[in-house]
């Protein structure tokens, strides 16, 4: 059934196949945000904004011959949409044989729907109702990959993707803030036309005195573990002089939301994303226009950090409140009931490899607590190495290095994927990453034709 959201879902469709892939692409990135919302509820299954809206991506972004070789060129082996699409094809085969062929011969997590009663525990391998979904969730991810790819190819359709992601990254920040205020105001309802999908909901979770930060999700690790994404590509174009400091401000107030959000995975992968960062900071110091901020922040954090370390240090009532969050959130969360249920799954997955031969249970069987776990366990070897060489493909230099804007862009989308990855790799439940690592692997992976050295603002 279509929900309101879904018609006005369609409505922006329609208004932006009759204004260009510019607008189109720009709402399509936007509409990723809504990770709670339905616009189409079949049953238990939901359809979320941004999946019924990449109709119309498709439609604009192949309206061109020169878009459609953008993306057929992504797909010559060796690049990074030959190894998407062999996951698919073999992630589509494991997903409908593979349940069959070792039917009971292991125990899985279910991630779907079973032929077996819904314990929350372990039941013997079988077919699963998200064998379906999560093939199509693939099938769209490599849909969304192609698209971007072949809008990207343009200055025009790469600059409208830029300032769709940093509305993404704006609009993010805005709903984390509407989601406390709705909270403190006990106004939570005026949010249910976004918070309609068939998901369980962690909107009034309290930890330690504090309420958990969900923003446009349905709890605080999907909004902790999406804001790091937009965290890397903010603040990367930020260290690029690509942009206005109110760039610099988004990602300054997506960390701190992160660590606020009280999310074991935001505070454990944040270190390391903070990391990456340091890292572009270093590696774009010198001379010129453009590296004035990569200079400061090279120079400037170490002695921030070392003051901050000695403060905390020297002040043991600050010392004990932040130990006591950490040791809520992370220290002691292996011993937690979840902690222990989540090891348990990542156990089940790795029993999975090795009952199903290497070969996996089937896309979208098995549940687990850790994106490589989820990999292993569900598409098997074959399909860790096909993920494994897109990764490589994807990270591998283009040839864009003699086009500046091209390559701060990017090199952006290229720590927006790896931010994404870090949150994954601690707390990923399925081989699906989303809709926006793929839009910033699109990013990355499009060859645009000489861009102009005019800020993204502009």
């Amino acid at each position: 059934m279509i929900q309101p959201i879904g018609i006005a879902t369609i409505l922006l469709g329609v208004a932006g196949l009759a204004f260009g892939l510019a607008p189109t692409v720009f709402i399509f990135a936007s509409l990723c945000l809504f990770g709670s919302a339905a616009a189409i509820i079949y049953g238990s299954a939901s359809i979320q904004p941004a999946h019924l809206y990449l109709l119309f991506v498709v439609v604009c972004a192949f309206k061109t011959d020169r878009n459609v070789v953008a993306a057929v060129q992504t797909l010559r082996l060796g690049r990074p949409g030959f190894w998407l699409a062999c996951l698919l094809v073999y992630g589509t085969l494991t997903a409908y044989f593979a349940p069959r062929f070792f039917a009971s011969a292991s125990l899985i997590i279910p991630l779907g729907a079973s032929d077996y009663p819904s314990t929350g525990g372990a039941v013997p391998l079988g077919p699963v109702s998200s064998n379906l979904t999560q093939t199509i969730y693939l099938g769209a991810d490599m849909i969304c990959f192609l698209a971007i790819v072949a809008t990207a190819s343009t200055n025009s359709g790469l600059k409208a993707t830029v300032r769709g992601l940093l509305a993404y990254a704006a609009f993010n920040v805005l709903f984390a803030f509407i989601d406390i205020g709705t909270s403190a105001t006990g106004t939570q309802y005026l949010l249910s036309f976004m918070r309609n999908a068939q998901y369980t909901f962690h909107d009034d979770d309290i930890i330690n005195g504090t309420r958990r930060i969900i923003g446009s999700w349905p709890e605080a690790s999907a909004f902790a573990g999406t804001t790091l994404g937009a965290l890397g590509f903010t603040a990367t174009l930020w260290l690029r002089h690509r942009g206005g400091a109110w760039i610099g401000v988004i990602a300054l107030i997506s960390l701190i939301l992160i660590v606020a959000s009280t999310s074991s995975t935001g505070l454990v992968a944040a270190p390391v994303c903070l990391a990456v960062l340091y890292a572009t900071a270093i590696a774009g110091c010198g001379t010129g226009l453009r590296r004035g901020r990569s200079n400061s922040v090279t120079l400037v954090v170490p002695f921030l950090v070392t003051i901050v370390a000695v403060w905390v240090a020297i002040n043991p009532a600050v010392y004990d409140r932040l130990y006591d969050y950490a040791d809520l959130l992370v220290f002691s969360k292996p011993t937690s009931h979840s902690g222990m249920e989540r090891a348990a799954w990542n156990a089940y997955g790795i029993q999975n490899l090795w009952d199903s031969w290497g070969l996996g249970v089937g896309l979208g069987t098995a549940r687990t607590s850790s994106f490589p776990v989820a990999v292993l366990s569900n598409v098997g070897l074959p399909g860790t190495l096909l993920f494994g060489l897109f990764l490589i493909s994807l990270f591998a230099p283009n040839g864009q290095a003699s086009d500046a804007y091209a390559a701060d862009i990017r090199l952006s989308a290229l720590n927006g994927c790896l931010c994404l990855l870090v949150g994954a790799v601690i707390a990923g439940a399925t081989v699906d990453l989303g809709l926006l690592f793929f839009i910033f692997a699109g990013v990355a992976t499009s060859r645009p034709q000489k861009a102009s050295e005019q800020s993204v603002a502009s």
